[in-house]
């Protein structure tokens, strides 16, 4: 496999990009391909078997694409289908696991929220982080789910009057436990930090994936050999399965960190 072969980063919409914008920072020198799969968003409310053949079908086709590693940067998408994409395929797969180890070792109060989705919640990997870092340190968490989170951010609604409604609504009960930490359950929810800190100030610290999944991707490429040696800058190549248009401005706007502009092209859904 090429060192100069770009890295696949694939999620179920948008989210992704908080993901894609830490790998960039620590891997300037590879190039991405990164595809969202929003003609089936959201995952969360699907059928297990169902996220995992969607999640297949996208990592096939990035592997199509001549990748040589991907990045599953979708909680739903990697508590369900880690382990079937590493039998299948023959390239490094690096998937999420939610924040919660550094959260407990934060934490003053005992007391930890997770911000998650339907599926995320429903699967197995949180809770098997649950039991493996919480709770031998004695620490509680406290979980919060909406549906409508997702679809708000993919709307470019991360700001919005609504948004703010709902934060109000699922993260109240966590502020009021006395949690001082909240975990990014899915990676579009990063995009809902200035809300969250509008709503709640800084009753609790914000934890997310992004950074430690880029030290995995990197971890596993130097492992490899299969870090680009190349210095130029490295550029990024975005795909949507869904309509295009739709899309092209909530990347835009939430990209406004790259170089150069997001380009997009359908791929088959």
């Amino acid at each position: 496999m090429s060192r100069a072969a770009p890295i696949g980063v694939f999620d179920s919409g948008v989210g992704g990009l908080s993901v894609l914008a830490e790998l960039r920072r620590l891997l300037p020198h590879e190039d991405f391909l990164y595809l969202a799969d929003t003609a089936h968003l959201p995952y969360g409310a699907r059928p297990g078997e169902e996220i995992r053949e969607l999640t297949g079908r996208a990592v096939a086709e990035l592997h199509a694409r001549g990748v040589k590693a991907v990045v599953v940067a979708c909680n739903t998408a990697s508590a369900y289908s880690l382990e079937h994409l590493r039998a299948r395929f023959d390239m490094p797969i690096i998937g999420l696991v939610p924040a919660l180890k550094p959260a407990v070792a934060a934490t003053r109060t005992g007391v930890v929220g997770v911000l998650a989705t339907p599926g995320t919640l429903r699967g197995t990997l949180l809770q098997d982080v649950i039991r493996t870092f919480a709770e031998p340190a004695g620490v509680r968490v406290l979980t919060a789910v909406s549906a409508e989170l997702v679809p708000l951010v993919e709307a470019g609604q991360a700001d919005g009057e609504r948004t703010r409604a709902v934060l109000r609504e699922v993260l109240a009960p966590i502020a009021e436990a006395g949690a001082d930490g909240l975990v990014l359950g899915c990676t579009h929810y990063p995009f809902l930090a200035g809300s969250i800190r509008a709503e709640f100030g800084h009753a609790f610290a914000l934890l997310d994936s992004g950074a430690a999944v880029a030290r995995q991707t990197r971890n596993v490429l130097q492992g490899s050999d299969l870090l680009n040696t190349h210095q130029a800058q490295g550029a990024v190549a975005s795909f949507v399965t869904g309509d295009v248009e739709a899309a092209r401005p909530v990347f835009a706007a939430l990209s406004a960190d790259q170089a150069e502009p997001v380009h997009l092209a359908a791929v088959s859904a």
